[in-house]
């Protein structure tokens, strides 16, 4: 195990590293982890455009998310899932949410490097935004792949609280229910949760609490490799786990995942 880098912020239940996935990872001790969710880069950042608030965009979010080709975007995935399955507890749980572009190498990864795949859920969009091209069906979900490490890992799932969650109010009742499904009517991030600004592939903190709260429990120690404006830490503060995030951008860390970090605290 690599010495760790430096932290760029540190509190007594969050840590934020500053750093590629690839680097900080193999620094992280073994066997660390309870629940690890990731967001990494989709590498769709071609040139093209797409439609945001009602305005036509360009898709291309920075170095970070652009394709280097099929190849070499595999071996990107494979090598973050290695490390995950390095870093996570032998009855932790990883999540992996992506789009098309990228959510297939990494099942694809998961299933060669011997993962049993627990649940794929959509992530249905209801206020997804307009198709341009008008040549195509609108694209309104992300997939997520939620795994463990074998068939033989006891990971944690809440099972009372799920089945008893209402998702009209996206929230835990105490009254008799029925299981949820794997499709998930959920909408963008709300305003007061871009406060700090924004950022391109941010989830919503509805989606991080649905997840943290059914497979992890209180004290867990959770891991976003990819943590952007850190809505994981954010989440996982709240319900009182343990936070650890890596990013490689310094100005997402700086401008919001440090500031959202600190008003959780």
């Amino acid at each position: 195990m690599k010495k760790p880098p430096s932290p760029f912020f540190k509190s007594k239940t969050a840590t934020l590293y500053h750093g590629e996935a690839g680097v900080v990872l193999p620094s992280l001790a073994s066997e660390s982890f309870d629940l690890i969710f990731a967001d990494p880069p989709y590498k769709l950042s071609n040139g093209g455009f797409t439609c945001h608030a009602g305005e036509r965009v360009s898709v291309d979010k920075g170095l970070w998310d652009k394709s280097n080709g099929i190849d070499e975007d595999y071996a990107f995935h494979h090598d973050w899932i290695e490390q995950c399955s390095r870093v996570l507890k032998p009855n932790g749980s990883l999540w992996i949410s992506g789009t098309y572009h990228s959510i297939f190498h990494c099942g694809h990864a998961l299933q060669k490097q011997g993962w049993h795949i627990i649940n794929d859920i959509t992530w249905f969009k209801p206020n997804a935004a307009p198709n341009l091209s008008c040549r195509m069906f609108t694209a309104s979900h992300e997939t997520l792949i939620w795994a463990r490490k074998s068939k033989r890992s006891k990971h944690a799932f809440d099972y009372n609280l799920i089945k008893h969650w209402d998702c009209d109010r996206d929230d835990f009742i105490k009254k008799s229910g029925t299981q949820m499904r794997s499709v998930w009517a959920l909408t963008a991030p709300k305003i007061y949760e871009k406060r700090y600004g924004k950022h391109p592939t941010q989830k919503p903190e509805a989606l991080l609490d649905r997840i943290i709260r059914a497979c992890s429990r209180e004290g867990d120690k959770v891991l976003d490799p990819f943590c952007g404006s850190c809505t994981t830490g954010v989440i996982a503060i709240r319900n009182s786990r343990e936070f650890t995030g890596v990013e490689i951008e310094e100005e997402f860390l700086e401008s919001m995942a440090k500031p959202r970090l600190l008003d959780e605290l």
